[in-house]
């Protein structure tokens, strides 16, 4: 094949179809995080959570007219998500002691006492959030990341 004929091949090839793209976006429901002020020690906290894609931790915080940490279905409405929600320990979660910060951000910033939920995101996909009742400010506030756990 001559040069020509190659590059001819080449500029056909790369030619706009009209065809729409795959996305490469997750199927995964999108939750809610953020509809109130976030405190500053939130902000401030630059780390990742550790699993196969080493998400980044976001901010949460959420208008909350309740007197104590929501349950698990309370928590589900919350952030808008109707699958499968649990709650895990500190040890669960952070087993070797790498979230410190995290948790330090979240106990600063609330009440003083953390939850941490597990918004199942189909088999190998799950969000954590790590939160406080703030009661002052009436919401609940702290942080959460995306896992991919095959």
């Amino acid at each position: 094949m001559s040069d020509d004929a190659y590059s001819s091949f080449l500029d056909q090839a790369n030619q706009d179809t009209g065809a729409t793209k795959a996305s490469t976006k997750s199927s995964s429901a999108a939750t809610k995080a953020v509809n109130t002020d976030i405190p500053v020690a939130i902000q401030k906290v630059d780390q990742y959570y550790t699993s196969e894609a080493d998400e980044p931790f976001e901010p949460v915080s959420l208008k909350w007219s309740g007197k104590n940490m929501p349950s698990e279905n309370e928590f589900g409405e919350l952030v808008g998500h109707d699958s499968e929600i649990s709650t895990i320990t500190t040890k669960e979660f952070d087993p070797q002691g790498h979230y410190k910060e995290v948790l330090a951000a979240v106990e600063k910033s609330s009440d003083g006492k953390t939850r941490i939920y597990r918004v199942h995101q189909g088999k190998t996909r799950a969000e954590y959030y790590v939160v406080g009742f703030d009661g002052k400010g009436g919401r609940i506030v702290g942080l959460k990341a995306e896992a991919v756990e095959s």
